[in-house]
């Protein structure tokens, strides 16, 4: 479980998360949207550790500053937006620093190291890329090689920070649709920061609505993905209609936003 309490990050003298309180139970999945700008990406890295802040972080009943970098790294694993690959790394090389907070004294991988790292390539279609160089992959291959990483760390808490970025439709299809099954499958609680609405709402099971740092909405992807909410706080104009139970938010067509 992650639980947030008041939470607050200033970056370079300026409030960028503003008491944020929030939770999300065992084996659940919550996506944080919000306009560029909003405080996605530094909420999901104070939960990360990755910047300081204010307020209560609790990772699985643990506050998260009282937890070694070994400690924390076997908790939680990261996908970022903007990750550094190096590029004269192999995918399998780079897929195994992944295991490194399982590392014993020596840092030397076993075979279970190894068997995840197979396991993790093999879920994300990588084995016929996995001895070439970073710097010899697309864009949609580096995401996936950055998210089998993460899968290979085995941890039990999963931040996504745009994770279909560079990714096609079909590639983003496959790597959600992987998320959602190894949630069911190990028990994952997955915390995301995405953009594309509809695929936030489609595969989430609690939206965060975040506008200048603080939490305007909350809820089921039925109530905060509204054309009203949306107006408000991306300065949208959409149209929303729904697939089943799943809200499809879409670009109003000029005729339509005129009226």
């Amino acid at each position: 479980m992650i639980a947030l309490e008041n939470v607050s990050v200033r970056l370079s003298g300026a409030s960028v998360v503003d008491g944020v309180s929030l939770t999300v139970p065992d084996r659940g999945w919550t996506t944080l949207i919000g306009a560029n700008g909003a405080g996605k990406t530094s909420l999901l890295r104070a939960v990360a550790g990755l910047v300081a802040h204010t307020g209560s972080i609790a990772l699985d009943g643990r506050e998260s500053s009282r937890l070694r970098a070994p400690e924390r790294g076997r908790m939680v694993a990261v996908v970022p937006q903007s990750p550094l690959l190096p590029a004269d790394m192999t995918v399998t090389e780079y897929v195994l620093l992944g295991r490194t907070p399982h590392l014993g004294y020596l840092g030397r991988a076993g075979r279970r190291d190894m068997q995840a790292v197979d396991d993790a390539i093999g879920r994300l279609a990588l084995r016929p890329l996995a001895a070439r160089r970073l710097d010899e992959l697309s864009g949609g291959e580096r995401q996936r090689a950055v998210l089998a990483r993460a899968i290979a760390q085995e941890a039990p808490i999963l931040l996504l920070d745009e994770p279909t970025t560079a990714l096609d439709v079909g590639r983003q299809q496959e790597v959600l649709e992987l998320v959602a099954e190894l949630r069911a499958e190990r028990g994952f609680v997955v915390l995301a920061a995405m953009h594309d609405l509809t695929l936030a709402g489609q595969y989430a099971e609690s939206l965060v609505l975040l506008d200048a740092g603080r939490v305007a909405a909350e809820g089921p992807a039925s109530e905060v993905l509204t054309e009203e909410l949306i107006a408000r706080h991306y300065r949208a104009r959409v149209r929303v209609e729904r697939i089943g139970k799943t809200p499809v938010v879409l670009p109003a067509p000029r005729e339509v936003a005129a009226r």
